[in-house]
């Protein structure tokens, strides 16, 4: 639809009762095909390490806090279903230990992966191997924007969120709305 001469994207909504009904037009720019290779998602070698979060357990309060003492977050996750987030500092030094995470398996790096050219793990091991390490070092403002969904998504709007870790490289963080078949969103985060 169009609003004033500008291309809109329409959404209603309205409460079951029928007690209030909403109307957004959100104004759009209409990107041509040559222009759409500049927005895909950049391509990522296999990860490393996958853990899905249960939903109970949120990383923001944690990177909240972590940020407020230091600029980098250092994340220590393993294929056995632990993740480490810590801080160093001439300081302080602090860890938060979550573990209980579930492995993800099917999308993880394979030793074998010819196509993971630019992965730098030393060892390579196998997809199923639990004893996969990965260790990244993030900007905690990053790490924290990536996370603001944790506040702001009504309970039960989100169904699992996965955390993918690349070394060197970058983590991703991918969230699952629920129902499932609303969709997803993605972020990229680069490490250093």
């Amino acid at each position: 639809a169009k609003r004033g001469g500008l291309p809109c994207l329409c959404l209603d909504s309205s409460c079951a009762d029928g007690s209030l009904d909403v109307h957004h037009a959100v104004p759009v720019r209409i990107l041509r095909a040559q222009e759409w290779q500049n927005h895909l998602p950049p391509i990522v070698n296999t990860p490393d390490v996958q853990l899905e979060f249960q939903l109970d357990r949120p990383l923001r309060s944690v990177v909240e806090r972590l940020k407020s003492i230091s600029p980098i977050i250092y994340l220590d996750g393993s294929m056995t279903g632990e993740l480490v987030l810590r801080i160093d500092s001439e300081n302080v030094a602090i860890r938060t230990f979550y573990d209980k995470l579930i492995p993800r398996f099917d999308d993880a790096h394979d030793g074998d992966d010819d196509n993971n050219t630019n992965n730098n793990n030393h060892n390579p091991q196998p997809r199923n191997d639990p004893s996969r390490k990965c260790t990244l070092k993030i900007e905690s403002k990053k790490l924290s924007a990536s996370l603001q969904w944790q506040s702001s998504m009504l309970r039960g709007s989100v169904s699992s969120y996965i955390i993918c870790m690349i070394e060197n490289e970058m983590m991703v963080v991918h969230v699952v709305l629920n129902p499932e078949d609303v969709g997803f969103f993605t972020y990229y985060i680069p490490v250093h």
